[in-house]
């Protein structure tokens, strides 16, 4: 019996050993030995929609355990031990499945509130792929103020698209655009008789696309040429003869060569502007520009040479060469960066942009291009940590042809477009900007903007509804999971405006020369809050204007007073 059972013992032993050898044999490559700085590629990298992939496929949530079997010790003529306690088969509590929250950007958002506000939105997105996305939007917000037919009406609808491929992605976007106002400017002659009793509507209707194609960065291959090509379209359209047709092309190829960049900006950007002057003819309006650079990428320094071709053709022509230098250097690197540079270039006049800024302007414009004879800038910028962000700089222009907003003669509740600066004597600007971002903590978020402007006008005498200085910030505060808080803040300085004097008790209505007035600065505030009621409901509410001043940013058109927006969101 001794005997047997110290030969068991030996086999037991042994087959131990055999065990653990062949595990460490397996775990022993003699070709190419584990180290900590090996790493096995097992596939391609290639780039995500979201910062964070869902899963799609659900885990498998039931709980198995193999029946383990009885040994059979074969011939070996051991007694078994057999002990009461011993090892039984589990029976394991089945876990219903359960889903975690999944993080959707889909939502329905439903307000009303004073002044006959109404407020929709909706937007719905499919994410469920890593690269493809795709979805629609829709909003609407109409308001109606305190005085006679000052009425607003925005609609917007649009659909849009994303696709990622290996070497390039692929985005897109289709909308429509409405804008509704009225004509509701007052002004009044002498006796305070209107001067504008009709008060008619306008509105602005503006369908666009605009799609792009960019080359993805290749980690393997930080040398290969990056490019991309982007097409703009748009077709814009007033309640009367006011329109504007675009196709604008651009692209740019970029190619690094060591610790330099060579490449070149592009640009075509074919326009027509419809109803313009007495006659109402077809203003005829392209640009082209290519922009070749090389730059220099050093320790703490980066440099680029350069320059700007511009030519402009169709109903005017013009041609001209300007400089393009810039620079970046790293005082403090990572804290403290100044930079600097000169170039020039054209600002293709737009009826769209104007009238997006100022809805009241009049019919039978002339129009003309922006010329940026010199752009000189400097300034500096930098953080501290992810918690402050900051930027400062100084900007010098000599402008021909700026573009102003003056009432008009003879309709002063529209405005007409006038001009600074020739060839001969330009308009000049001198102003500061500046940005900073500031994180208190996880709960509070702060940011704000500065800009003072100074021009010199060439023939103008002042630069109209322009004012001096122009201060926005805002604000964050995260109070709980479930309660946000927001803040607005826009300061603006003084502006000068011409108004006429009239009476209509004369015939022909007597009209004296402009003189100057002065905008009255202004400070507007608002403030919403958030409360997540649910995982997918929330109820909002937000006050805009709260000292209800109705300031005026142009002359006769005071702003909405007071008013407040409540409603609920539904996230799915």
């Amino acid at each position: 019996m001794k005997l047997h059972k110290t030969v068991f013992k030996n086999y037991a032993i042994v087959a131990l050993l055999l065990g653990m050898g062949q595990q460490a044999y397996a775990q022993v490559d003699t070709v190419r030995p584990v180290t900590i700085d090996s790493f096995d590629v097992v596939r391609d990298y290639k780039p995500i929609l979201a910062d964070a992939v869902k899963i799609r496929r659900s885990p498998d949530m039931t709980n198995k355990r193999s029946y383990m079997p009885k040994l059979n010790y074969g011939n070996v003529p051991d007694k078994k031990l057999d002990i009461n306690t011993g090892l039984k088969e589990l029976t394991v509590q089945e876990l219903p499945f359960t889903r975690l929250q999944e993080i959707t950007s889909n939502y329905i958002k439903l307000g009303v509130g004073n002044l006959g506000t109404i407020l929709g939105e909706a937007y719905v997105a499919n994410e469920q792929y890593e690269n493809l996305r795709f979805g629609a939007f829709v909003k609407h917000l109409n308001q109606k103020g305190a005085l006679e037919e000052q009425k607003f009406s925005r609609q917007e609808v649009g659909v849009f698209g994303r696709r990622i491929l290996d070497a390039f992605t692929v985005d897109g976007l289709l909308g429509y655009n409405r804008y509704g106002t009225r004509f509701y400017g007052i002004p009044t002659d002498v006796s305070g008789m209107t001067l504008n009793p009709a008060k008619e509507a306008q509105v602005f209707n503006d369908i666009y696309f605009t799609g792009e194609l960019t080359s993805n960065f290749d980690p393997k291959n930080e040398e290969a040429v990056s490019y991309s090509a982007k097409l703009d379209a748009y077709t814009y359209k007033d309640k009367f003869e006011g329109s504007e047709n675009s196709i604008a092309l651009s692209g740019y190829l970029n190619k690094r060569v060591r610790t330099f960049n060579i490449g070149a900006n592009v640009a075509l950007d074919i326009n027509s502007i419809g109803g313009v002057g007495q006659n109402l003819d077809k203003f005829k309006n392209s640009v082209a520009t290519i922009n070749p650079y090389i730059s220099f990428k050093g320790t703490n320094y980066t440099l680029t040479l350069g320059g700007n071709i511009v030519s402009e053709f169709g109903d005017e022509s013009r041609f001209n060469i300007f400089p393009s230098a810039e620079i970046d250097f790293s005082l403090v690197p990572g804290y403290i960066n100044l930079f600097g540079g000169l170039n020039g270039g054209v600002q293709k006049i737009s009826y769209k942009s104007l009238t997006q800024l100022n809805p009241y302007l009049g019919p039978n414009q002339t129009f003309q291009n922006q010329i940026d004879r010199l752009h000189i800038f400097g300034g500096i910028k930098g953080n501290a940590g992810a918690t402050f962000g900051y930027k400062a700089k100084v900007v010098y222009k000599s402008i021909e042809g700026l573009p102003l907003f003056m009432n008009s003669k003879d309709a002063p509740f529209q405005f007409d477009l006038v001009y600074d600066g020739n060839d001969d004597d330009k308009a000049t600007y001198l102003g500061i900007e500046g940005e900073i971002s500031v994180r208190l903590s996880q709960l509070v978020n702060l940011g704000g903007r500065l800009n003072i402007d100074g021009y010199t006008m060439a023939t103008q005498d002042e630069a109209w509804f322009t004012p001096k200085m122009r201060l926005a910030a805002n604000a964050r505060f995260n109070i709980s999971e479930k309660l946000y808080i927001d803040a607005e803040a826009l300061f603006h300085g003084s502006s000068w405006a011409a108004a006429y004097d009239y009476d209509l008790g004369t015939s022909p209505v007597t009209i004296n020369n402009y003189r100057k007035v002065s905008v009255p600065e202004f400070f507007d505030l608002s403030a919403g809050a958030e409360y997540k009621a649910m995982s997918n409901l929330g109820i909002f509410i937000k006050a805009n204007n709260i000292f209800n001043k109705e300031y005026e940013r142009y002359l006769y058109y005071p702003k909405l007073g007071f008013n407040v927006i409540g409603g609920v969101n539904f996230s799915f």
